[in-house]
């Protein structure tokens, strides 16, 4: 009966010796950057440069995972804002004008309705349309620690192509 009573005030007096000995921490603790985040002359933006290798002439970068998104690996100036009704990607990036320009062709995912099983017969889905919702460009920035991760690529191709609709449902059959 007596532990009834005891169990919460030894329970009780824990939490109040490991609230006390709780070490704050100052902005400059916080993250990698070390700066006082509420001083706004301390946080200063990094002098980043993104390519302007012009598309057709820049070098593809290799997928950072399976079905990873592409990186983007030439200039975007002139491409942005992408709408549903004004897509300058397309015009390299569809399977049909892709092998030509030698740009990395739009997957089979992006020409299939995911959600209704539907094929769109090499029609752009419309949720796809938005292409640096996911596809981005790389910068010069340096990162603060380093990435030790290390991809593991089921087919030989597959840091280059995407086989999302074939590996969609692994682990659910």
């Amino acid at each position: 009966m007596r532990l009834k009573y005891i169990l919460p005030m030894v329970l009780a007096a824990f939490l109040v010796s490991c609230a006390m000995s709780q070490k704050e921490l100052s902005d400059t603790e916080i993250g990698y950057r070390n700066v006082d985040l509420l001083d706004e002359n301390s946080v200063v933006a990094k002098d980043i440069t993104w390519s302007n290798e012009p598309a057709g002439m820049s070098k593809k970068i290799e997928r950072s995972f399976e079905n990873a998104p592409p990186f983007i690996p030439h200039d975007i100036e002139g491409l942005v804002p992408i709408t549903k009704d004004m897509n300058m990607c397309v015009t390299c990036h569809m399977p049909e004008f892709a092998a030509d320009s030698g740009a990395t062709a739009i997957p089979a995912s992006h020409l299939y309705d995911i959600r209704n099983k539907k094929d769109k017969d090499g029609v752009l889905h419309d949720e796809r349309f938005n292409c640096d919702t996911c596809h981005v460009p790389l910068s010069n920035a340096k990162v603060p620690i380093n990435n030790n991760f290390k991809a593991d690529f089921r087919q030989d191709n597959g840091s280059e192509k995407s086989n999302l609709l074939d590996v969609l449902n692994d682990g659910i059959k």
